[in-house]
């Protein structure tokens, strides 16, 4: 009798774990990325003329993507969304890191950038990443952005990639979702412990 008893208990036990463990990652919109770590990078960040590594923002949560100052619909909207979560999320606002990575090297000038921030209302936790295509094009290639230059538009993915405080890739987003789900999820991420 005792054994059954014990043997329920255990399993009950079992079932509350897993439920627990469950419970340490909340359910976050857009694609799920695994948990993996995320890529590794160091650029030059065109607002402030300082170096800016990927690694060095653990601790933060980082919202990262890849736009061009020039750009006349998707890069405004995303930075749009991005300055609304910064004023939306309050007393988490300063564990978010906002990253932008330039896909246009010719003209993503830090004037560029400084002037496209600016544009925006982005200063806060933001950083806008440019330098040559020899040091963008391999981040580029390890976050899965293509990039097609012409002479007046830059063509390339909408991706925005959430990256929790341990560095890992959580989910990744799109220009169409972000206006329902870029604050729901950084809100969850800033729960996480």
């Amino acid at each position: 009798m005792i054994a059954h008893i014990l043997g329920r208990v255990r399993r009950a036990l079992v079932v509350l774990a897993l439920m627990m463990m469950g419970c340490g990652q909340p359910k976050l919109a857009g694609t799920d990325l695994g948990s993996t770590e995320a890529p590794d990078f160091t650029l030059t960040d065109g607002l402030t003329g300082g170096t800016l590594e990927l690694s060095a923002q653990r601790g933060q949560i980082v919202a990262l993507t890849f736009l061009y100052t020039t750009c006349p619909d998707v890069c405004p909207l995303t930075a749009t969304q991005f300055k609304l979560a910064q004023d939306k999320l309050a007393s988490d606002v300063d564990k978010v890191t906002f990253i932008a990575v330039s896909v246009d090297p010719e003209r993503d000038t830090p004037q560029a950038a400084q002037q496209f921030s600016a544009a925006h209302g982005l200063s806060r936790n933001w950083y806008y990443l440019v330098g040559g295509r020899a040091q963008l094009a391999p981040v580029w290639a390890s976050y899965g952005i293509g990039v097609q230059p012409s002479s007046v538009t830059v063509g390339h993915n909408d991706a925005v990639y959430l990256i929790d405080r341990h560095g890992r890739e959580r989910v990744l987003l799109h220009s169409d979702s972000l206006g329902t789900d870029l604050l729901g999820d950084l809100r969850a991420l800033a729960r996480e412990s």
